[in-house]
């Protein structure tokens, strides 16, 4: 049964998108020493990024070699390099009278090759797998070579899958931006122990 999520799921506002995606499950095939393995994750936190009126998104000042993927077809990856110490990894969404969107994901919960993944990120505590963006990519070995592929297909190495919606998600400001910080487009699941960063009100 296929029950990758398709072109018309990332085909919506991006802001509606990073909140449908709480409860999904991120799924990579990667090869691992000789074999392929499959590693796959439950998001739990996500943040939405827009165009030209959203001062915090690398699309605000139009198309470059890096953000093209945020210009393109909706459910590409966009896999960038940042802080020259780890890689993120974002999926682009946006409505058709938008021109530009993605949804980073912000941290996951290890469901399937957690043993991999662990020894992948260099760490035992399970809370350290993949809560925080560099944290899960890392954790499941994508790199500039994942961006830009098609993650509406289960054929493809990095996907997204229907999961279950969380009973809670709540809205927050976006984290380390300093423009743009009115816009509540954090979206958590509150009763997540994997949160890249504690909930500051009483959830």
């Amino acid at each position: 049964m296929n029950n990758c999520l398709g072109t018309e799921f990332y085909s919506r506002p991006t802001a509606d998108v990073a909140k449908s995606l709480i409860g999904t499950i991120l799924v990579r095939k990667t090869r691992i020493r000789g074999k392929t393995v499959r590693l796959s994750g439950k998001i739990i936190e996500t943040e939405a990024y827009g165009h030209r009126n959203d001062l915090a998104s690398h699309a605000r000042m139009g198309p470059t070699a890096r953000n093209g993927v945020m210009f393109g077809q909706v459910g590409r990856a966009y896999v960038y390099f940042i802080y020259g110490n780890h890689f993120c990894v974002n999926v682009s969404a946006r409505s058709r009278n938008e021109k530009a969107g993605a949804v980073l994901i912000r941290a996951l919960e290890p469901i399937q090759g957690i043993e991999i993944m662990s020894m992948l990120r260099g760490v035992s505590d399970p809370m350290l797998i993949a809560s925080g963006p560099g944290r899960l990519t890392q954790a499941l070995n994508i790199t500039s070579l994942q961006n830009g592929i098609d993650m509406t297909s289960p054929d493809s190495d990095l996907y997204v899958q229907h999961g279950i919606r969380a009973d809670r998600i709540l809205a927050t400001a976006r984290i380390g931006i300093a423009r743009s910080v009115e816009r509540y487009w954090r979206f958590v699941d509150p009763n997540s122990k994997f949160l890249s960063r504690k909930l500051q009100i009483n959830a």
